[in-house]
């Protein structure tokens, strides 16, 4: 009898700890416009529309003959009211992507929507507010509304590092070609005509700006379907230069969405690809331009017709998850979520109700509507071009973990900071732990994820530090971070002094990533001492590389770092008064 007492504990215990693994992540959020207003809904981007600190939802609608896109306003409390009287919700055109980010750095959230059927694009201007309603100005002036296209999406980037945000649409019909337009710092844009991101010809979908060979600029990486390769174009000096080769390159699926992160906190960029009629792929950045395709994964395995994806830790635990959307042909459909194990590995939920709700889903995105310290999810969705949206509301902030949000402003980088990088370093269960997160205006297909890092921190022991990456070259690092809060860092130069020698701003660090070795060139019009010295991610220092007292004239010094783990490293360098910080990256 007291055996089988115990057996019965045991078991009660064991259907105890499964029912705390078995607590939903989402719930279901109906009491609001944004899941009662139908139509055949594209693109998903969470924003501060008003700059009132919350976050604000806008939603394209993309319907043949044309059809008014949504935009609603965050009121507090997890609810929203929806914007009317507005340029930019009563465009009536047919709508496909869109991407908001401050093109004219006066410190609001500008937007532009890309058109199919040949019509021309929109350019909105932030106005400012007028009480707490943000006014916007339609720019018809303005090229980037002139080019009637087939336009499927879009995305903000400052591939020239001028601090001026730039512009790229893709197009899928017509002559194909994508639009390239170039921030002239004065409001206005010029278009790129000479550059093979803007000739090439495919039946292009997604855009993403993401510095894939951590070389500071912003690549770019476009997704092509009807069997053709995906062009990724590599930014050398702000020159776009294509790269073919390799099986990333060489996949020639029905490509719909491309999703870029490091989801296995290794400090490099990996990226998932969704097909349309296609097997689904993820493709693991092994540095130095490298990608391997990952099998064995639950998405990684028969034909699907997915469309829409983002990377986002849903609960928290410091490992990035990943939504698939799908739509069209048949269904009505299932949209899927899949959890990283933390070691490599997914397992697909299918409890999830963001996984149980059938219909066509196309763009989807995610942001803290609460300020909670958890992502909420929405999803646009386009069922017989009337179904309505959904919005799943996140309650990983009842489950114990920690979290940290972080949210950039530029000052030399441009003001939304849109192409920087947040490093954090953090000791989680007794294992230390860098996550990264780049920030984005167009992540998937259709979708614009909060531009603030957001961080899963598990059941967290410290915060070592964070490190800023700023677009400009910049590099803050901060210490004595407290978790559990959405905190605003404004970019500062990352030199102990204003005025650094022209040599030292210029020094270039080669290869990185690096292996073993790691180099700097270096170029002197007088002789100099130089200290340098390389730091890990808490500021201590791992290798004390010496001083080298240099003649006058070009000069190239190497270093072993066959010493050091794989992970992300601080290259200082001192002379008299002069200080740099340098990011580096052993793999």
């Amino acid at each position: 009898m007291k055996h089988f007492t115990l057996i019965i504990a045991f078991l009660f215990s064991l259907l105890w700890v499964n029912s705390l693994h078995a607590q939903p992540v989402f719930q279901k959020k109906n009491n609001t416009p944004i899941t009662s207003q139908g139509g055949d809904s594209r693109s998903v981007c969470w924003v501060d529309a008003n700059g009132d600190g919350l976050l604000d939802l806008f939603i394209s609608n993309g319907k043949e003959g044309g059809e008014n896109n949504f935009l609603y306003l965050n009121i507090g409390n997890g609810q929203f009211e929806s914007l009317s009287g507005s340029p930019i919700v009563q465009d009536g055109t047919p709508s496909d992507g869109a991407s908001w980010a401050d093109y004219d750095n006066d410190g609001d959230l500008d937007c532009v929507v890309v058109n199919w059927y040949g019509v021309n694009n929109l350019l909105y201007r932030n106005e400012g507010n007028a009480g707490n309603t943000p006014q916007f100005s339609l720019i018809q002036t303005s090229v980037v509304g002139q080019d009637g296209g087939y336009s499927e999406d879009v995305s903000w980037g400052d591939y020239d590092n001028d601090g001026h945000i730039d512009l790229y649409i893709s197009n899928s019909a017509g002559n194909k070609r994508n639009f390239l337009y170039k921030n002239d710092g004065s409001g206005g844009f010029q278009k790129v005509l000479n550059s093979q991101a803007a000739t090439d010809q495919n039946t292009s979908r997604c855009v993403t700006w993401t510095d894939y060979d951590h070389d500071g600029d912003a690549d770019l990486f476009v997704t092509n379907e009807a069997g053709q390769n995906e062009n990724l174009y590599r930014n050398d000096a702000g020159i776009l230069t294509k790269v073919t080769g390799g099986p990333l390159l060489t996949a020639g699926g029905k490509t719909m969405s491309a999703s870029w992160a490091d989801y296995d906190n290794d400090g490099l960029l990996d990226v998932f690809l969704a097909n349309d009629g296609g097997v689904d792929q993820l493709f693991h950045n092994e540095g130095n331009g490298v990608f391997t395709l990952v099998g064995g994964t639950p998405f990684s395995t028969g034909v699907t017709n997915s469309f829409g994806s983002q990377w986002a830790d849903v609960n928290n635990d410091g490992w990035l998850d990943l939504v698939v959307t799908h739509a069209f042909w048949g269904g009505p459909w299932k949209n899927a979520l899949y959890l990283n194990n933390g070691n490599g590995t997914f397992t697909q939920n299918t409890t999830e109700v963001p996984c149980t709700d059938q219909g066509w889903s196309y763009g989807c995105a995610f942001g803290d509507l609460d300020k909670d310290g958890d992502l909420d999810l929405a999803v646009a969705n386009c069922y017989n071009a009337t179904q309505d949206n959904s919005l799943y509301e996140n309650l990983s902030s009842e489950n114990g973990n920690s979290w940290l949000e972080i949210e950039l402003k530029g000052v030399q980088t441009n003001r939304s900071a849109i192409g920087s990088k947040v490093w954090l370093t953090a000791d989680i269960e007794g294992e230390t732990i860098t996550q990264l997160r780049e920030i984005s205006a167009q992540s998937g297909h259709c979708g614009q994820n909060q531009l603030a890092a957001h961080f899963g921190l598990g059941k967290l022991d410290s915060i070592r530090n964070v490190v800023v990456e700023w677009g400009s070259g910049n590099v803050n690092m901060y210490i004595d971070i407290q978790p559990n809060q959405w905190i605003t860092l404004v970019e500062q130069p990352s030199s102990q002094v204003q005025e650094l020698p022209l040599w030292l701003e210029n020094i270039a660090f080669f290869p990185n990533p690096f292996s073993e070795n790691i180099g700097a060139n270096i170029n002197l019009e007088e002789p100099c001492s130089i200290h340098f010295e390389c730091l890990d991610t808490s500021g201590r220092v791992v290798l004390d590389l010496g001083w080298r007292h240099l003649p006058d004239g070009a000069h190239k010094i190497e270093w072993s770092g066959v010493s050091l783990k794989s992970g992300v490293y601080l290259l200082k360098c001192t002379s008299g008064s002069s200080t740099i910080l340098r990011k580096i990256i052993k793999t």
